[in-house]
């Protein structure tokens, strides 16, 4: 009976609480494709480990609208509550990243922070306007209708998604056209943000409670005691965001053409071809990811073309410096529009077209060396070259040349181990005699 009673007792007593658990994603730079493909399955990863909460620690200076987009949707999508978290102090979520923000169901910045300068990018040949910092074009003056298309569109966008989450929707409007920026500590006294937390502890303390409204309805946020689970990015994520760098994507495209020419015009194991071939396709692919402008990418094969020219038909320095030029014209108009954290560095270009143009000539000439070069195939080739005795010869015998064993007639004797001259090859016998004029040695 008293076993019966404790056994009672124990079904009747509550079952400890399981703590919840918070994923954290982290994006440090541009919002490109990869950063929205991480971003997506840490939210798929936060569905299905049933986390009460993902935390985005963001630092960015924006990027690409379509990356973007695909991030906010998946947002709005989410069965787990989104808090973005402008982290760590100095950090900022510029451009996309203050669209994000305000698509969160929790926004919150470190001390230190800033936000804002949303204003569209004018992406397109010819698009000028448009640029993070731009003013604003009055009413009926300045700016195309492509311009002003694309701002009405991006300042409705971030107005929808400030009375989505409840957040000062004037001040998105004006990040978007006048691209104003705030501090952590204006964005919450201008209810941009929820809160300012300095750490993580901080921010899940002051999340407690909170209630947020997802795509299946409203919950209410129980953080208290919560394991922390950091999604790491894969190897995968990590060389997409690395060749997502314009600057290394022009890096790429270089060794390939580098290894291409090479093995073209000087073909030997096929190294340099299948390492060029590689860097080329990354290349091409990393592109295909940006926003490339069509003039630029011409510029810059016509100067690697005129840049090759010079080196294998000499005009005395007008290819060449005509090459430099184009080349560094082109690589500054490669990627189209002023896309924040996405723009390739003048410091980087010149450089790396003289390391070109030099390169390019040094391949030219060790090519036109190698095609000059007098070929001599099969046994002619051993006419002149030096062979030695494998045994005491007095007439006939054996002697080793081009690693191997051959029939030789001297009219000298030779000694075995001497060394002699071929002076000519009849059939399979060689006919040889001393190095030394004065005798088998």
């Amino acid at each position: 009976m008293k076993r019966l009673f404790l056994l009672v007792m124990m079904l009747l007593m509550p079952l400890p609480a399981i703590p919840a658990t918070v994923t954290v994603a982290e994006i440090h730079g541009a919002i490109s494709p990869a950063s929205a493909a991480y971003f997506l399955r840490a939210l798929d990863d936060a569905r299905r480990a049933d986390s009460m909460l993902l935390v985005l620690k963001l630092n960015t200076p924006g990027g690409l609208d379509t990356a973007m987009r695909e991030m906010i949707q998946g947002i709005l999508a989410s069965p787990v509550p989104v808090a973005t978290w402008v982290a760590p102090s100095g950090a900022r979520a510029a451009s996309a990243g203050t669209y994000l923000l305000y698509a969160s169901h929790i926004a919150a910045m470190a001390p230190g922070t800033n936000l804002g300068a949303a204003t569209p990018v004018a992406i397109g040949i010819g698009g000028e306007a448009g640029k993070p910092g731009a003013d604003k074009p009055e009413e009926g003056k300045g700016g195309g209708a492509k311009e002003r298309k694309s701002m009405h569109d991006a300042a409705a966008y971030i107005r929808s998604l400030a009375q989505l989450r409840g957040r000062n929707a004037e001040w998105a409007e004006r990040a978007v056209r006048e691209a104003e920026s705030l501090s952590a500590e204006e964005a919450h006294r201008q209810k941009v943000i929820d809160f300012v937390a300095a750490d993580l502890p901080d921010l899940l303390r002051q999340a407690e409670g909170s209630k947020v409204k997802l795509a299946t309805g409203e919950t209410t946020l129980a953080l208290d005691g919560a394991s922390v689970v950091t999604i790491q990015h894969t190897w995968k994520e990590r060389l997409l965001a690395a060749i997502a760098d314009p600057n290394i994507a022009l890096i790429l495209m270089m060794l390939g053409i580098y290894g291409l020419l090479f093995e073209f015009y000087s073909p030997g194991f096929g190294v340099a071809g299948i390492v060029g071939a590689i860097c080329l396709l990354l290349a091409l692919y990393a592109l295909a990811m940006l926003p490339i402008n069509a003039i630029g990418a011409l510029l810059l094969l016509l100067g690697i073309a005129l840049m090759a020219m010079e080196a294998f038909m000499p005009s005395f320095g007008a290819f060449g410096i005509g090459g430099v030029v184009a080349f560094i014209a082109g690589a500054l108009m490669l990627i189209d529009g002023d896309v924040p954290g996405l723009e390739i560095s003048l410091a980087f270009i010149v450089p790396l077209a003289a390391a070109s143009a030099l390169l390019l000539f040094a391949i030219g000439t060790f090519a036109l060396r190698a095609r000059h070069r007098p070929s001599v195939a099969g046994v002619e080739a051993m006419v002149g070259a030096t062979a030695v005795a494998l045994e005491d010869i007095t007439d006939e015998g054996w002697v080793q040349a081009s690693g191997e064993r051959w029939r030789a007639r001297s009219a000298v004797p030779l000694k075995r181990g001497a060394k002699a001259r071929i002076t000519a090859v009849a059939g399979l016998t060689l006919e040889v005699e001393p190095q030394d004029k004065g005798g088998a040695s």
